[in-house]
């Protein structure tokens, strides 16, 4: 294939095809809209027996993005099975035969990849915002035209998109889908919270992608943390562009 058009139509059909890509977008969606729907009703009867400190540092748009941590894991496995899956199977050698140009093939699985993990986190955050503030009742809730709501809401879609992207360089390098979630599953989901929550640790911890991340994720960012929505968007940002920069090194030095 000649152009990058026409790799990018390639991997698209093969992303269609692959069922696990398929169900690990559909459960992002589902994870996260109904987490959100059980925290928003949970917040709704408990705020009232919130401590004042607790009222008063509330932030109902990040309390409606629980559920987006436990749908993201289905968007990291996404990311991950879409380049691995090559690997383990060994279709990548007839990948590589209909598109020769190593650069070209790994920049039209990137663009695919991000594309449709763009696309299902606009949907997944839009549906994920409006049932958690639904649940969380009206008294309490937040508007998506409140200061800061938009703003996290956008946050949270980059957040999640750049989060599946960097998977996918990390799992070029790693070629096994087994040992890329399995690093990087514990990473994001396990020990980048007990290390943020660790106070002679804290601060440093805030400097890994994922919790660089979140950040983007709150209307307004608490005061103990060190970066904001702006600095954290650029950390997350640098910390894909050296996995997709390690991917491509990888994937241009490796043999298949």
């Amino acid at each position: 294939m000649s152009s990058l058009s026409s790799a990018v139509s390639f991997e698209m059909t093969k992303a269609r095809t692959v069922m696990s890509t398929v169900w690990s977008l559909i459960l992002c969606f589902l994870v996260s809209v109904a987490i959100a729907l059980l925290f928003g009703w949970v917040l709704r009867g408990a705020y009232d027996d919130m401590s004042p400190e607790g009222k008063a540092g509330f932030d109902p748009v990040a309390s409606g993005y629980n559920g987006l941590r436990l749908g993201m894991i289905a968007l990291v496995v996404f990311g991950v099975m879409l380049v691995s899956s090559e690997f383990s199977t060994g279709t990548i050698r007839s990948s590589l035969a209909a598109v020769p140009d190593r650069g070209r093939f790994y920049a039209a699985k990137s663009i695919t990849g991000t594309a449709i993990a763009l696309a299902v986190s606009v949907i997944t955050t839009f549906v994920t915002f409006f049932t958690a503030q639904t649940a969380i009742g009206s008294a309490h809730n937040a508007s998506i035209t409140d200061k800061g709501a938009l703003q996290a809401t956008m946050g949270a879609i980059i957040y999640m998109t750049l989060l599946c992207t960097l998977s996918m360089g990390v799992a070029t390098v790693l070629r096994s889908p087994a040992l890329s979630l399995g690093i990087l599953v514990p990473l994001f989901f396990m020990v980048s919270e007990i290390l943020n929550n660790l106070p002679g640790v804290q601060k440093v911890a805030q400097f890994l992608p994922d919790a660089a991340g979140q950040i983007m994720m709150r209307g307004d960012p608490p005061e103990s943390t060190v970066l904001n929505g702006w600095t954290g968007l650029g950390l997350l940002t640098l910390w894909t562009v050296a996995a997709l920069f390690a991917g491509y090194a990888s994937l241009r030095r490796r043999d298949v």
